[in-house]
């Protein structure tokens, strides 16, 4: 079983789907590894580091035409996925609900794709699940980010000159991403307020030392999968009205909602970043998938009469090392659970739940439930 791994072609992408670490334990299994060249540079891990883990550097194109698995960051580009061989299987990141183009030609070309982000969010699936380790590493980056750009402190400081109150920093969403910004925000000693539909998060964020922000939207809830349900156009106004005033008072808003598949709902509006005090920051942890922040825009920073809007992109990036470590290990523990002993191969399971859920495209056909051809 012939095992590629090639560079990232997306602009901006600069985490790793294998590090010299991780390799090893696919190696020490059988597993033949073919790694770009110069694939870890970036981030100082070596070609010798890889070879030093059993595996071989071999050009793009080779590891392209000649790979029973590639494993890859990012969603392929057209040309990539027409350059693998029939039968391949490929393991990204995909987004397929909004890429009906790349998924038809994965599906054509013999391509079986599994998306990452569709790997279900069960016990079993814990190690593999790439969306929770890369989000909690986003909103870490967010706080630091805000932090930076703010020009005050976080914390509450005595001085000789008098005391300096606590920031105040307002977290919408308290999944992954908005349970770990709001512990970084508390460490570095701001006072947080934190709001999610979803009224069973409440006890976590109060553990983490943050006020949960309490807004009568009627019933809502969460999907299956712990995601939180959309909201109805009646329920999207009473939040905005909910958190208006807590924006107002905030030094920084940080937004984390997104909707898996669907675009991301807007929750701050140009009204309420209008009554913001000059120097506030917002981040829009969703900016990719559409934003949370009216008028926020992927990879820039605006300004409007003084209130920073940032829409960031590839967060995890910023921390690429770990994020890299943390991907990896998230590939390997996917390629470990379908691995045969008996075989002492790489098996595709089909009737196994967690592939179920996020095998996309398999011999010419998609067979993913939600996103098969309407009959």
């Amino acid at each position: 079983m012939l095992i590629g791994v090639i560079k990232d072609s997306t602009p901006n992408e600069n985490r790793l789907a294998l590090t010299p670490q991780s390799a090893q334990r696919l190696t020490k299994k059988g597993a033949q590894l073919l790694v770009e060249s110069n694939l870890g540079a970036e981030l100082y891990f070596s070609d010798a580091a890889y070879v030093k883990s059993g595996a071989k550097i071999s050009t793009r194109a080779e590891i392209l035409s000649t790979a029973d698995i590639l494993i890859h960051v990012r969603k392929p580009s057209l040309e990539e996925v027409n350059a693998l061989k029939p039968g391949c299987i490929h393991i990204s990141f995909l987004d397929p609900f909004n890429e009906k183009n790349l998924i038809d030609l994965l599906a054509q070309k013999n391509i079986s794709a599994v998306s990452l982000e569709m790997i279900p969010r069960t016990t079993l699936a814990q190690k593999m699940d790439a969306l929770s380790s890369q989000a909690s590493l986003a909103g870490y980056t967010a706080v630091l980010l805000a932090a930076e750009r703010i020009k005050k402190i976080l914390p509450m400081m005595t001085t000789p000159a008098g005391t300096i109150p606590p920031a105040r920093v307002f977290i919408i969403g308290a999944g992954v991403a908005g349970l770990q910004a709001i512990a970084t925000a508390k460490r570095l000693g701001a006072r947080v307020d934190a709001f999610d539909t979803r009224p069973v998060v409440k006890e976590q964020v109060q553990s983490l030392g943050a006020k949960f922000v309490e807004i009568d939207l009627g019933e809502t809830g969460q999907t299956k999968d712990g995601y939180a349900k959309a909201l109805t156009p009646e329920q999207l106004v009473k939040q905005r009205e909910g958190m208006a005033r807590i924006c107002a008072a905030s030094d920084i808003v940080i937004t984390t909602a997104q909707l898996f598949g669907r675009k991301a709902p807007v929750i701050i509006t140009q009204a309420m970043i209008a009554g913001m005090k000059p120097g506030s920051v917002l981040v829009d942890l969703a900016v990719e998938s559409g934003g949370n922040i009216e008028g926020s825009q992927p990879g820039k920073e605006i300004n409007i009469n003084g209130v920073t809007i940032i829409g960031p992109v590839n967060l995890p990036g910023k921390a690429a090392i770990d994020a890299s470590e943390m991907l990896a290990s998230n590939f390997v523990n996917f390629v470990e659970h379908f691995w045969s002993k008996e075989l002492n191969t790489f098996t595709l399971k089909l009737d196994d739940e967690i592939l179920k859920g996020c095998l996309i495209t398999h011999q010419g056909k998609i067979v993913h439930e939600s996103l098969k051809p309407k009959v």
